[in-house]
C-alpha cells in the first residue's frame, strides 16, 4: 500500500526523509518556496510560501499525513490545519521557536537548565547581568540557529546598549556554564506512545555550527537522565515523530539546552550505524507504523561538510566511510553534505574521523 507523505520544507532533511521512506512504499510531496530545493529529487514539489494557506491545505488534501523538516515556519499557519493529520504537534513547534517558552517547558517537566532571564529592554539586560553574573550569553528568542543571533558577554561593559545592538527584539540571557561535553538525545515517539531512544551522541561545534558527532556511552547515570528527560518532554507535548534534545554535561548532571521537533543533524550517523535510522523511525511514527529498533549495529560517527565539498573519491575509497551529498550549491556556513564513519569499536571511529579531518582539511 502506498502511503503519501507531505513535507513542509524541501531541504536536506526532507531529502533524507524521502530517501528513507521510499523502501517502505511511501511517496512524497514537498512544499517549499525555492525554485528547485534539493529534496525534490525524491518527490513532487509545490512551490509556495510556508505560510500559504491554500497551498498548505492542498498539501494536506493530497497526502495521508503531513510533517515538517525545520522549525522556522509559521505555527499560526499550521494551527489552521489542526483537524488534519499533521505531526509533530504544533505545540512542539511553537515551544521550540521561542527560547523563553522552551526554557519554561524544560523546567515544568523537570529538565534542569542553566540560570536564565527573559529580556525585553536594556534595563532587563542590566538587571540580568547583576543577578546572574558573568560570563553570559544573550540570544534572540526567535529565529536563532547554528550560532546566529547570539552574543557572549565576558565583561560588564559589553552589555552597554546591547539590547539595541541585537535589534531591540526579545532576548534570553543565560549563564555560560562550564561543561564537560555536549550531548544530544535523539529518539522517536509513536502515536500510541511507544518510544525508542538512540544511543547518546557527543557533539563538537565550530563557529556555532555542528562539526562532528560520535555515538557514545557516557555511563548509566547520564543515560538514565537522558531517557527520563526524553520521556518527560515528549509525554508533555504528546509528541509524535523524531525529536532531538541537546544538552550540556556538567559533572554528573545533564542540563537541557534546546530541542528540535524534527530529525536532527547530530543523528545523521544513524543512517549507517543503526538498524533503523532517525529518518525511517520518524516516518514510521507519523504514519502510524510500528517503530524500528534504535540499537546501533556498529559504532559510528559523522563529519559535517560545510561551505564546500572535499574530494569525494578519497572518501569513497575508504571501506568504513559513507558519503551523503545534498546536491546544494556551496557557500560559507552552508551544510552541503556529511560523511558517516562506522567501525568495530568507538575508538576506531574516533581515529578514522581524526584522520579524515586532517586529510580533507576539516580540522576542528
Amino acid at each position: 500500500m502506498t502511503i503519501k507523505v507531505g513535507i513542509i520544507g524541501g531541504g536536506q532533511l526532507g531529502r533524507m526523509l524521502a530517501l528513507s521512506g521510499a523502501p517502505l512504499g511511501m511517496q512524497f510531496t514537498f512544499l517549499d518556496p525555492g525554485e528547485a530545493p534539493c529534496a525534490t529529487v525524491a518527490g513532487r514539489h509545490i512551490r509556495a510560501a510556508f505560510d500559504d494557506l491554500p497551498a498548505l491545505e492542498a498539501l494536506c488534501d493530497e497526502n495521508d499525513v503531513v510533517t515538517f523538516e525545520f522549525e522556522n515556519i509559521s505555527a499560526e499557519a499550521l494551527d489552521t490545519l489542526s483537524a488534519r493529520e499533521l505531526y509533530p504537534p504544533v505545540a512542539a513547534l511553537r515551544a521550540a521557536q521561542e527560547r523563553k517558552h522552551e526554557k519554561q517547558l524544560f523546567e515544568s517537566v523537570g529538565i534542569p537548565v542553566a540560570p536564565w532571564r527573559a529580556i525585553n529592554s536594556q534595563a532587563d539586560l542590566d538587571q540580568a547581568v547583576a543577578d546572574l553574573g558573568l560570563p553570559l550569553i544573550a540570544k534572540t528568542r526567535t529565529l536563532g540557529y547554528d550560532g546566529k543571533g547570539q552574543t557572549r558577554l565576558q565583561q560588564a561593559d559589553e552589555a552597554t546598549d546591547l539590547f539595541t545592538q541585537m535589534g531591540s527584539v526579545p532576548l534570553l540571557v543565560e549563564r555560560l556554564v562550564s561543561f564537560d561535553s555536549e550531548l544530544s538525545i535523539i529518539g522517536t515517539r509513536a502515536r500510541d506512545g511507544d518510544v525508542v531512544i538512540y544511543p547518546l551522541t557527543r557533539n563538537w561545534h565550530r563557529d556555532g555550527i555542528l562539526h562532528r558527532s560520535e555515538c557514545t556511552d557516557p555511563g548509566n547515570t547520564l543515560r538514565r537522565q537522558a531517557h527520563r528527560h526524553f520521556q518527560a518532554l515528549t509525554e508533555a507535548l504528546d509528541y509524535v515523530g523524531t525529536l532531538a534534545l541537546e544538552c550540556f554535561v556538567c559533572d554528573s548532571l545533564l542540563l537541557g539546552n534546546e530541542f528540535a521537533p524534527r530529525v536532527h543533524n547530530s543523528g545523521h550517523w544513524t543512517q549507517n550505524g543503526t538498524l533503523c535510522s532517525q529518518f525511517e523511525n520518524h516516518l514510521r511514527a507519523v504514519t502510524g507504523l510500528p517503530l524500528g529498533h534504535s540499537l546501533h549495529a556498529r559504532p559510528a560517527g559523522m563529519l559535517n561538510l560545510i561551505g564546500q565539498l572535499p574530494d569525494q573519491t578519497h572518501v569513497l575509497r575508504q571501506p568504513d566511510c559513507y558519503w551523503h551529498g545534498y546536491d546544494k550549491t556551496g557557500r560559507p556556513g552552508r551544510k552541503i553534505g556529511h560523511i558517516n564513519v562506522v567501525s568495530s569499536d568507538q575508538k576506531r571511529v574516533a581515529e578514522r574521523l581524526d584522520t579524515l579531518e586532517r586529510e580533507l582539511g576539516l580540522s576542528r
